[in-house]
């Protein structure tokens, strides 16, 4: 294939990502934007497959054919629960690949460079490296957390700040004895030195932030895994890398900018460790409150008599997997004629969109997932509210406790409405380790037990 058509395809196979990124902005337009990011990654392969010669063709269908391989068993076995890891892992993926690319384009470049040209090569590949150190090691690390390998509390070691900003001044020192050496053998003693400590940088950053601000985490490592494809890009000088990290980067911190708002956080605090602390000046736990427990035949009832019904899921429904009976109890309850709606705050499970996934896997209609600007206003007209699994995000300390590690953070005002029950296994803490003294309010009914169980039982007794 001409190196023409292999541009119009990879313009056509960005056409087709950006239309991806609106289709998923949206939950009746996902399964198309899917589509449209499948037909671009087609082309896009494609493409590429027919601008090399013979012997690149094989390499690159043999490592398709491994990646394949590796992909989708992976694919298949992991649950919707074990997801953010997953991502988590594979922004670790892209972070290694464009290290790897880094060393192989200065090492070997693909095209000569000499002057001014040369010298922007070689910030390219010292940037890309950079961010793919980074990217790596804090993504292992966030995978590691989001998957209990690893405690979620933050590590706030002495003078971090200042420890983080040294190892910056160290890489750029690096930089600039890599910029100004002659000689392949410095060049290449001066990368893996500031690989190494970026990677260190990477560890610590993330190990720093804690369980509370995850979803963040996530969203700014997807973030970063973007600048460094976009980084193998400008090594390679492939446009449509370009194009797509710089799609993928710019987007991811949008979002992570967004959540930050949401969560009535400082964006650059967060990315640098500043919140995690996991311990509240004002612990329920402490108190000599005691929870009024309910039983599935009075929620029943509560149910059956309620007029309006919010129902707030979090990680607990999909760990439990009871998204397919939250569904069924939806429908049947909307046939009796009761408003059914549910609230989704938008850092609710352990990444973006993680509850509207599984409400869309399990047929809710769209048109009653609110997000929480929409639905908070509404809580003190509501007779039932559902709380299925969540815990942090319907934390009335981030309201009434100036002290708590969460204070500040916009959450469903849950204890507003006349009736609150939470479906939970136990009295244990959120992912953040703050206690939530909504179990304790005298509205609130705790119905222990594993949520789809629990939902199962509540579906049969409103049938019957």
């Amino acid at each position: 294939m001409s190196s023409g058509l292999v541009s119009v395809a990879y313009v056509v196979a960005s056409i087709c990502f950006i239309l991806s990124l609106g289709g998923l902005s949206h939950q009746e337009s996902a399964r198309r934007g899917n589509l449209y990011g499948v037909a671009g990654i087609i082309i896009a392969v494609g493409a590429t497959l027919a601008s090399v010669g013979d012997g690149g063709t094989t390499a690159i269908v043999i490592a398709v054919l491994l990646g394949a391989g590796i992909g989708i068993p992976i694919a298949n076995k992991v649950e919707m629960t074990q997801m953010p890891q997953l991502v988590a892992l594979l922004h670790s993926f892209v972070g290694l690949a464009a290290v790897l690319v880094g060393f192989s384009g200065y090492i070997e470049p693909l095209i000569a460079t000499t002057g001014a040209e040369h010298t922007i090569k070689l910030v390219e590949v010292f940037v890309g490296v950079f961010i793919g150190a980074v990217t790596f090691t804090g993504s292992l690390v966030a995978c590691g957390k989001l998957d209990g390998r690893i405690d979620s509390k933050a590590l706030t070691l002495p003078a971090r700040h200042e420890m983080n900003m040294l190892a910056v001044i160290l890489c750029v020192l690096l930089g600039y004895w890599f910029l100004g050496t002659d000689s392949m053998s410095s060049g290449v003693t001066a990368l893996v030195l500031m690989a190494l400590i970026a990677a260190i940088l990477g560890i610590h950053l993330i190990m720093a932030i804690g369980g509370a601000d995850m979803p963040v985490v996530v969203s700014m490592l997807n973030s970063y895994s973007g600048w460094a494809a976009a980084s193998i890009g400008f090594m390679l000088g492939n446009d449509l890398l370009i194009v797509v990290g710089a799609l993928v980067g710019s987007s991811g911190a949008i979002l992570s900018y967004i959540m930050c708002k949401a969560m009535n956080r400082s964006f650059i605090s967060v990315i640098l460790g500043g919140f995690g602390q996991t311990t509240s000046s004002a612990s329920a736990a402490d108190s000599d409150q005691s929870v009024h427990e309910s039983s599935v035949d009075d929620v029943c009832e509560e149910l059956r008599n309620a007029d309006s019904v919010i129902i707030v899921p979090g990680y607990g429904m999909a760990v439990a997997q009871a998204q397919n009976g939250v569904s069924d109890m939806t429908r049947i309850l909307r046939e009796r004629g009761v408003n059914v709606r549910f609230g989704i705050h938008p850092v609710a499970g352990r990444l973006p969109g993680h509850m509207n996934v599984l409400l869309a896997e399990a047929h809710v209609p769209y048109d009653i997932v609110l997000e929480m600007d929409e639905i908070n206003a509404d809580f003190p007209e509501t007779d039932v509210v559902l709380v299925i699994g969540a815990n942090d995000t319907v934390n009335p300390a981030a309201a009434e406790d100036p002290g708590s590690p969460i204070a500040g953070m916009p959450v469903l005002e849950v204890w507003k409405a006349r009736q609150v029950v939470v479906l939970k296994r136990g009295m244990a803490t959120g992912y953040s380790g703050v206690e939530n003294p909504l179990f304790f309010k005298d509205n609130t009914r705790m119905l222990f037990g594993d949520a789809r169980e629990s939902i199962d039982k509540l579906v049969g007794g409103l049938r019957a």
